[in-house]
């Protein structure tokens, strides 16, 4: 079988000419893929059996062994579940490990084997991340100080209160919870931290990434931190994740999260980062203060405005400010997750593309775009490499990017 290392180039001209060895036609030619490999390949793309039955139908012919598919549609399985082609001609699936520990617990539930779309996405991040380090260093930066400043014996309050210090929290003047985001965003970024929120892979809209396998992660570095935020998450969402996530800079890792509030089990590392996220976005003190003794959907959405985070927070936070119990948090919780999930769904219904340029800046990270763009213009890099970093083939697209970021 191919080693692991051959290209799709290099397997596809090995079937070749076997079958023309054997006097067979090239658009005839049938492959022997192992049934596991099959299995392995369309769980990796997340595909459920519906999908299955639409865009493989003759798949279970192919693992039952009654049909072998052409060598034609196992390239167009392998495109279509975005699977290396030379993989699947292995003897059994790849063990992919991810690049950066786990920390997810989803509900605290185990978490299975990462995705195509969760790992080509930590892959695109440190690519980007490598290069940034790189031109930062040459640029002259120094080691960022709050990376790695804390441990998990820090008091949450004491952790929590740095973060509202560094990001001067407390001279917010947002008003919408739909400009939240946008602001907290502006503030990572001044304290040197590169921010990219996508919801799907890259560019492509038809890979959207799913907030049920992850929430975001962060890549520590104490000259280039990145931290990537689930873009198809709810806006109030995004805003505890990217807060979590620098819980987890603060601590000086790298960590792929699922960054809830309500999470109880998993690592000690993970509860640290959600008790400080929490306590950041929403002071308990403070809390108090404001809160009216009530759980009614009125009092959440009040308090879910006054401190631009979703109703969910605000529900888990009332929990440690007040007097429920675990079964009947959990209760409340529950519905309160359907209505936030019912709103999403009609928010995306309404739909709206928005700006492109705007989409690919958030999807890109401000600092990040500036820094390539004025790489290029200052010919430290081709073109070529800009356009393969920013994800576009068109000078067009480079010049607006150029235009919104503010380089000439």
């Amino acid at each position: 079988m191919p080693p692991l290392t051959r290209s799709t180039s290099e397997v596809w001209g090995t079937l070749v000419r076997e079958a023309e060895h054997r006097g067979g036609a090239v658009a005839t030619i049938r492959v022997d893929v192992a049934p596991d490999l099959l299995r392995w390949a369309v769980r990796r793309a997340r595909w459920d059996e519906e999908t299955v039955r639409q865009r493989a139908p003759k798949f279970d012919a192919w693992i039952d062994g009654t049909d072998q598919p052409t060598l034609k549609q196992i390239e167009e399985f392998a495109n279509r579940t975005h699977t290396p082609f030379g993989l699947l001609f292995l003897p059994e699936p790849p063990v992919e490990d991810l690049p950066i520990p786990d920390m997810r617990t989803m509900r605290d539930t185990g978490i299975d084997e990462p995705s195509a779309d969760l790992l080509e996405t930590i892959y695109l991040c440190q690519r980007r991340q490598d290069w940034y380090r790189d031109e930062a260093l040459d640029s002259g930066a120094i080691p960022l100080g709050f990376v790695g400043s804390a441990t998990l014996s820090t008091p949450v309050e004491e952790a929590a209160a740095r973060i509202r210090s560094a990001l001067h929290l407390d001279e917010r003047s947002v008003r919408k919870r739909s400009e939240a985001m946008t602001d907290l965003i502006a503030r990572t970024e001044t304290i040197g931290v590169l921010v990219m929120v996508n919801g799907v892979v890259g560019a492509n809209t038809h890979r959207r990434l799913d907030p049920e396998e992850f929430r975001g992660f962060v890549l520590a570095d104490d000259v280039a931190p990145l931290i990537f935020v689930n873009g198809a998450d709810t806006k109030a969402a995004q805003i505890f994740t990217l807060v979590h996530e620098l819980a987890h800079l603060w601590l000086g890792h790298s960590a792929l999260s699922d960054a809830a509030a309500d999470a109880q089990g998993g690592q000690d590392e993970e509860r640290w980062c959600n008790q400080v996220a929490a306590e950041a976005l929403v002071p308990l003190n403070s809390l108090r203060a404001q809160w009216d003794g009530t759980y009614g959907e009125d009092e959440l959405d009040r308090l879910a405005d006054r401190y631009q985070v979703s109703t969910l927070v605000v529900l888990a936070r009332l929990r440690d400010a007040g007097d429920l119990t675990w079964d009947e948090y959990m209760a409340r919780y529950d519905a309160e997750r359907l209505r936030v999930s019912d709103l999403m769904k009609m928010s995306r219904d309404r739909g709206g593309g928005g700006d492109y340029y705007n989409t690919q800046i958030r999807r890109l990270g401000r600092s990040f775009t500036r820094a390539v763009v004025s790489s290029a213009l200052e010919g430290r890099m081709t073109y070529r490499d800009a356009y393969r970093l920013l994800g576009t083939v068109k000078h067009s697209t480079f010049e607006g990017l150029a235009e919104k970021v503010g380089v000439a």
